[in-house]
């Protein structure tokens, strides 16, 4: 196994741990919380970069990659919502984008294409990782309903953005 996959690794070992800091509710869990969703973020970061600089691209990991940030987002908005902080449907947006655009990726590979992850997408992950490290600090529910904003508008963009970009697929589907 090489690096970037035992990266990715991590980062989906990682995800309970998030989840069990912030159910503890105590003293400074969040601040834990923080640390642990900004250190699994980073994995992400690192490593996209490792297996391509290095040429650690597999099958695993470009299944895995994806899948282990789609994991990390969606248990920190579930526990928004537990916590009151988001509201259900915004969450409902984000994973109806997800499996949209992993279904047309789904068709696409089925023709023989690839849709690589376009630059919206890349801000709307961004974005969204940073609306989560902001909400996991002692903020004012403002920031809560502008990161929440921020969220949903980024993530319908993106959406709609893969399926305008890629609409000749859809075309040929019988």
């Amino acid at each position: 196994m090489n690096t970037a996959n035992k990266l990715t690794i991590l980062r989906v070992v990682m995800i309970p741990a998030f989840l069990l800091v912030l159910y503890l509710d105590v003293p400074g869990a969040s601040y834990w919380a923080l640390a642990i969703f900004a250190a699994a973020s980073i994995t992400d970061t690192l490593d996209g970069y490792i297996a391509r600089h290095y040429h650690q691209t597999t099958d695993f990991g470009k299944f895995m990659d994806p899948l282990a940030d789609k994991c990390l987002v969606t248990a920190a908005m579930l526990w928004f919502v537990e916590a009151g902080r988001i509201p259900a449907w915004a969450v409902l947006v984000v994973i109806i984008r997800e499996f949209g655009v992993s279904g047309l990726r789904m068709v696409a590979a089925d023709k023989g294409r690839v849709i690589a992850a376009g630059w919206s997408g890349k801000v709307k992950t961004a974005s969204t990782m940073v609306c989560i490290v902001l909400m996991l600090l002692p903020v004012p529910a403002m920031v809560d309903n502008i990161c929440t904003a921020v969220i949903v508008l980024t993530t319908i963009y993106s959406g709609v953005e893969y399926f305008m970009k890629n609409s000749d697929i859809l075309a040929q589907v019988k």
